[in-house]
């Protein structure tokens, strides 16, 4: 599902992330949500941080949604919103009073998925990276 969410990555390089993270040899996520059908298949996940900032958030403990992802045929069923729902309540117990997330600025489904499950849209920026090599 991580490489369906995030094809970018290898398929070894989220399963050695999964290893890193069930050794608690990683700092971020904080928490992973893994949702399972009544088969006992994973079907959904989030994965969970706490940020000290979000665009639009007046906390510096901000709960942070950093990958959310329903596999397709359990789309439309709820599980989107079980997930979230927990991952307010872990945000909760947290001590936080913000959850916030993000998706691409094409990403109309995200987009709409997260207003559904009560989201409001703050912001739409573009990123930008350059590498800067030290003088020599």
């Amino acid at each position: 599902m991580r490489c369906a969410l995030w094809p970018e990555g290898s398929e070894s390089e989220h399963r050695d992330e999964i290893e890193e993270f069930f050794a608690g040899r990683l700092c971020q996520p904080l928490a992973t949500l893994v949702a399972l059908a009544p088969s006992g298949d994973a079907v959904g996940f989030a994965e969970l941080s706490i940020r000290s900032y979000a665009e639009d958030c007046v906390t510096d403990h901000v709960a942070y949604l950093e990958g959310w992802y329903v596999a397709p045929d359990a789309r439309r069923k709820g599980v989107g919103g079980a997930l979230v729902r927990a991952a307010e309540e872990w945000a909760r117990a947290q001590g936080c009073t913000e959850f916030a997330s993000d998706a691409l600025i094409d990403n109309d489904v995200s987009a709409a998925a997260h207003r559904a499950l009560g989201f409001q849209e703050t912001v739409q920026i573009r990123c930008f990276r350059k590498d800067i090599r030290p003088t020599a």
